[in-house]
């Protein structure tokens, strides 16, 4: 059986993994003036309540202009639509906001993959590399790991599947694969994933 069928269950980070990465985040911490040695994330959960509010909000206008110009990842579209003929679970789990990560797919054009429930976001779960996203998607689909894959970018992605016990595919369009320790599997572009 080829690893595509042993899967029933397919988790994909957004920015970098469906969609070609183009966020440059030195540059969003400059805007943000936060700390060049954090991501941003943390950076934000240490400020007071009302500093933090200023800065999602600042965040999200950054983000939104980013995902409106955003284009899909080379064979992300054929290996989203050979899922979903399988019939299989799709989900996303990303640190942007729901509503980015709406125009986002809107703007790749991936979106009617993709239900609204199963994509978790930063207002939704913790963020990566914290599993809890992971765990809440295969509670709604009453999965188990075996069945289950991660699939990312970053380093955040590969420690989320593995704190949830699932398969890890990390892609890389370089192939450098700086992080393949944590992963399963390493690919350079998505559509290779039907030939593992």
């Amino acid at each position: 059986m080829s690893y595509f069928k042993s899967k029933k269950n397919w988790i994909f980070d957004m920015d970098g993994t469906l969609t070609i990465a183009n966020h440059d985040f030195q540059a969003i911490k400059q805007e943000l003036n936060i700390p060049l040695d954090m991501d941003i994330l943390t950076s934000l959960s240490k400020l007071s309540k009302e500093e933090a509010e200023k800065k999602h909000n600042q965040l999200n206008q950054i983000e939104l202009k980013i995902a409106k110009t955003t284009v899909p990842s080379p064979g992300s579209f054929e290996l989203l639509q050979k899922i979903k003929s399988e019939n299989y679970q799709l989900g996303i789990l990303t640190r942007n906001s729901f509503g980015n990560s709406i125009e986002t797919l809107k703007a790749a054009k991936l979106i009617e993959f993709f239900q609204d429930d199963f994509i978790f976001c930063r207002e939704r779960a913790i963020p990566k590399p914290n599993p809890e996203g992971i765990f809440r998607l295969m509670d709604l689909w009453k999965a188990n790991p075996i069945d289950t894959v991660m699939i990312g970018d970053y380093i955040y992605d590969l420690d989320a599947g593995r704190g949830a016990g699932v398969d890890t595919i990390y892609i890389d369009p370089t192939g450098t694969f700086p992080f393949k320790n944590s992963a399963t599997h390493c690919v350079r572009e998505l559509g290779e994933i039907l030939n593992l």
